[in-house]
């Protein structure tokens, strides 16, 4: 009982952000960044190669898997927002209880790898993986619940991204090193690497829940707010909330930027092993070494956490984004040429792209605790879990849809499981997938990106004027430049906005 009275009081007491929390936030996206990763990179070639699935099988078991954990996390986010209206709420937090109730369902991700076993058993274990990720779906709230303030929430997300491309290096390297001990024509390579994993999300996760804190129930609701004086939302009005999210004008932009970069990034690891093994005739081993060159986002990420302060997330997509369209490129000529020295053209053009790929993933989790701020000056409301939901549902079902789509594009230019050797009409469908599908999403997160507005000054502006309504302020007073922001920002007139008198 003591225990978790001092869960409680744990989750409820705020402090400083210090470097100390920011590591014990950010390790928990080894769940995503490795987790993922593993996913991306590995597990429809560790189906064709060890469990005697077809291309599209694979993809049907991914994209099943992301479907029920887009439908369950549609629903959690809204059930997390007003979690702190039940007793298991107020007593352990509306996103830490959560946290804690996720943790051991995570041991799923080691029994998806063990190979030789049938289609139903692979569906089972993949979708009830995603499912455990989804129970965790409110970590992403955290910043928001933590502070208000842009730089703090920027080394959380810093940090949380220097973890994540941590992650992301040892899910590539890891099976690298296990292919050269234990060779690559078996699977038991994969499923140490699933033990180990799992091992460290379990561990990670738990360290996160017990150092980071969230807004107490009395910052929540205000004693004399429409939401204090009526029951519990209703389902209809739950899933009202969900579509409302879309009459954001940041939210909307965001959502293009992030679905279609990382479904690019998708697309683009799905295909690269195939690329690497069949395309440029080198082994499995070369692939993972050059996967493992996301390395370099321990460098990019803290550098990347400077200059989004200093200029803005619209910059450094363009920058990040122009980066990987370069190098698509190259990786199409490589596979046209395929010159004597292939593998260090290889090289030079991977380390070059995952420069590119890990700023990619870092700006739109640095952008996202923003978001709900944008929303809460229109609705008067925190929403921080249905954004978080409902950017979730769509990256799972983008994500499903791009693994399909390869599967089955693949199998229909004629990809064969467990061969050693593709025809040329295959390997020409992986350089096409590899590159053209890549590029052409990456290119619409580009040119999305230019008219993004949101960064450190206007943010600050939305900040204070929700601080200066919610103290008592008139919104009579609101100055010229905090209406323009609003709007900008929101796709809201000032006027229209529900917070203040």
């Amino acid at each position: 009982m003591k225990l978790l009275d001092k869960i409680s009081k744990r989750v409820y007491t705020k402090r400083k952000v210090t470097t100390k929390t920011a590591i014990a936030y950010g390790i928990s996206d080894f769940i995503g960044g490795g987790g993922q990763t593993i996913i991306g990179a590995w597990l429809l070639y560790f189906y064709t190669s060890f469990c005697n699935l077809t291309a599209t099988q694979g993809a049907i078991i991914v994209a099943t898997g992301k479907v029920v954990s887009a439908v369950f996390g549609f629903i959690l986010g809204g059930v997390s927002d007003n979690f702190y209206r039940t007793k298991l709420g107020k007593r352990f937090g509306r996103r830490h209880f959560f946290l804690f109730l996720g943790a051991p369902f995570l041991l799923v991700f080691a029994l998806m790898w063990v190979g030789g076993l049938n289609f139903w058993y692979y569906l089972v274990t993949f979708c009830l993986f995603d499912v455990a990720i989804t129970i965790t779906i409110p970590y992403e709230t955290l910043p928001t619940e933590m502070t208000t303030d842009f730089n703090e929430r920027t080394k959380l997300s810093t940090v949380r991204m220097f973890c994540s491309a941590s992650a992301t290096f040892l899910a590539t390297w890891i099976p690298g090193q296990l292919f050269k001990i234990l060779g690559q024509n078996s699977p038991m390579p994969f499923l140490l690497m699933g033990l180990i994993f799992t091992t460290i999300f379990i561990v990670f996760i738990n360290i996160t829940a017990f150092n980071t804190w969230e807004k107490p129930v009395s910052e929540l609701v205000t004693a004399d707010s429409e939401q204090a004086k009526r029951p519990r939302k209703v389902l209809w009005e739950a899933i009202k909330s969900y579509f409302a999210t879309f009459k954001n004008k940041s939210f909307r932009k965001h959502l293009i930027i992030y679905l279609f970069s990382f479904t690019g990034k998708d697309v683009y690891n799905t295909t690269f092993t195939y690329y690497c093994v069949y395309v440029l005739g080198v082994t499995a081993t070369v692939a993972a070494n050059m996967l493992s060159l996301s390395i370099i986002g321990l460098v990019t990420s803290l550098l990347g956490g400077l200059l989004i302060i200093k200029i803005g997330p619209r910059w450094l997509y363009v920058g990040a984004y122009s980066i990987m369209l370069f190098m698509l490129a190259g990786y199409f000529v490589l596979g046209k040429v395929r010159p004597a020295n292939i593998v260090l053209w290889l090289f030079i053009i991977s380390l070059l792209y995952q420069v590119g790929r890990s700023l990619l993933e870092f700006i739109p989790w640095n952008v996202y605790p923003f978001i709900p701020d944008t929303d809460e000056i229109v609705t008067g409301e925190n929403r921080a879990g249905v954004f978080a939901s409902v950017m979730t549902l769509l990256r799972n079902l983008t994500a499903s849809l791009a693994t399909v789509l390869v599967g089955m594009f693949l199998d229909m230019h004629g990809f064969v499981k467990n061969a050693t050797v593709q025809s040329f009409e295959t390997r020409n469908a992986i350089l096409s997938a590899l590159v053209i599908g890549a590029s052409a999403l990456i290119l619409v997160a580009l040119l999305t990106s230019l008219t993004f507005k949101l960064n450190k000054k206007n943010h600050k502006i939305i900040v204070d004027e929700i601080s200066r309504l919610r103290n008592g302020g008139s919104k009579s007073l609101a100055t010229k430049e905090v209406k323009q922001v609003v709007k900008e920002l929101t796709g809201t007139s000032y006027e229209k906005i529900k917070l203040g008198k």
